[in-house]
């Protein structure tokens, strides 16, 4: 099994998760922090779990130093609750370029991401794509996919993890588990409960 996985890691270019994530939570932690928030109250009324505003069908770009386009943050409703200063997304769609321009997606019925940006979750027909490449070497990179009911990054650590059934396919190759947890900083990925995967031989030149 340890082969099989370091087969797994060598075939399978997983900084997908982190780098969309990272540009998430970037985009929502902007998005939090320069909308408007409602007036201060004479006296602090009690907590209760209600959003202070809300935006429909909206969309937040950020751009580089060139004023390239980074990522953009799209949705059918985004409200903000400040008694957990968290920012949800209703039918979240997520575009972000990397610096050599590649283009990743994402989409979910539902994200969810906390007053810093440092934790996202997406849920509900979770999918996370990277667009066919080509790397720094020349070498054709396929499209890569993340499917899945539930993906949940932490930002800071690096971190991609689920607890739900999660399907990886790159080009033609498939792999499935029940579970899945990515270290992006020590390059390891472990695939739980019944993990099933398909690698299909690369064609003769």
């Amino acid at each position: 099994m340890t082969a099989w996985l370091r087969l797994l890691l060598d075939r399978l270019t997983l900084y997908l998760p982190v780098v969309l994530m990272g540009a998430l939570a970037m985009s929502t932690y902007w998005l939090a922090r320069t909308s408007p928030v409602a007036g201060a109250a004479a006296s602090a009324p009690a907590v209760r779990h209600l959003p202070d505003y809300f935006m429909r069908e909206f969309a937040v770009q950020t751009f580089d130093a060139q004023g390239r386009l980074k990522s953009e943050v799209s949705g059918k409703e985004a409200r903000h609750f400040p008694d957990t200063d968290t920012l949800e997304i209703d039918q979240a769609q997520i575009r972000s370029y990397d610096a050599q321009g590649a283009l990743t997606t994402a989409s979910a019925r539902q994200a969810i991401s906390n007053g810093d940006g440092s934790e996202v979750k997406l849920m509900g027909g979770a999918r996370v794509v990277r667009a066919a490449t080509v790397s720094p070497q020349g070498k054709a990179q396929p499209e890569l996919t993340f499917a899945g009911e539930f993906l949940h990054a932490f930002v800071d650590a690096q971190r991609v993890v689920s607890d739900q059934p999660v399907v990886l396919t790159r080009g033609a190759d498939r792999f499935s588990a029940q579970r899945m947890d990515f270290d992006n900083r020590q390059r390891v990925v472990q695939l739980g409960g019944r993990v099933q995967g398909v690698l299909v031989p690369s064609a003769s030149p």
